[in-house]
């Protein structure tokens, strides 16, 4: 027997296909509407105009990462959500990045590390997850950050660490932290005003990060931090263009 989203595909236009494929190539979150009545199926991208009486249950939709049912004007519906999957980017090969190695995948996320001192990142205390021995600034041009990226900052390095939460910040990054006490985090906030960062932009920023557990060991750390990971990326903000229902 088919399920519902199984059905949601097999009654889809080409256009919702070719919507929803694109979509999923540009890591922007979909939710497809199906009226179970006619079997037409509309696809809505993550920050488009939503019909006004669909706004309330799609944004749901989108925030929960989970398909619903809804009857809305006597019309049954399906709402089905494909979300891009989670990465988390670390910058800093430490102790506290090998513990997230193991944990992140647990969670569901695809997890990179960014570290250009070779003497840290070595493929020996990080084996089986992706690890780039080069600068910030010469990785993520290349490999954008976006919207369902989480970026973690814990090298303690000003050189290493800053440039990475800038562009974190401009990409929209559903979460930003960075390791260091809350002295080094004003200090660390005044570098960014200088560099033309907002006050919004930096008040996003989690630090000390990870939740406030009373975590010591680096291992309790990492639990923190993805905790916190977590929490922000199903509390996250659409971020509705202007314009939008």
């Amino acid at each position: 027997m088919s399920t519902l989203s199984e059905l949601t595909v097999k009654t889809m236009e080409l256009s919702t296909l070719q919507k929803l494929i694109a979509a999923r190539t540009a890591r922007r979150a979909t939710v497809v509407v199906s009226d179970l009545s006619s079997g037409r199926a509309q696809a809505f991208i993550e920050g488009e105009r939503f019909p006004a009486e669909w706004d309330a249950a799609i944004s749901e939709t989108l925030r929960s990462g989970r398909p619903a049912l809804a009857t809305l004007n006597e019309r049954s519906l399906f709402l089905n959500v494909y979300l891009p999957p989670p990465r988390l980017v670390v910058i800093g090969a430490v102790h506290i990045s090998q513990a997230l190695a193991r944990l992140a995948p647990v969670a569901g996320f695809d997890m990179t590390i960014i570290d250009p001192r070779t003497a840290f990142a070595t493929i020996e205390r990080f084996q089986g997850v992706e690890l780039l021995a080069d600068w910030p600034e010469d990785v993520l041009p290349t490999r954008p950050l976006d919207r369902y990226t989480a970026l973690a900052a814990v090298t303690h390095d000003p050189k290493i660490d800053d440039y990475p939460i800038r562009a974190a910040l401009d990409a929209g990054c559903f979460y930003v932290g960075a390791l260091g006490s809350r002295k080094t985090h004003a200090t660390r906030m005044e570098r960014l005003r200088s560099a033309g960062v907002s006050e919004e932009a930096i008040g996003r920023i989690s630090a000390p990060i990870g939740l406030d557990i009373g975590a010591a060991s680096p291992a309790e750390i990492a639990v923190a931090v993805l905790a916190e990971i977590i929490g922000a990326l199903r509390r996250r903000d659409r971020g509705k263009q202007e314009g939008a229902a």
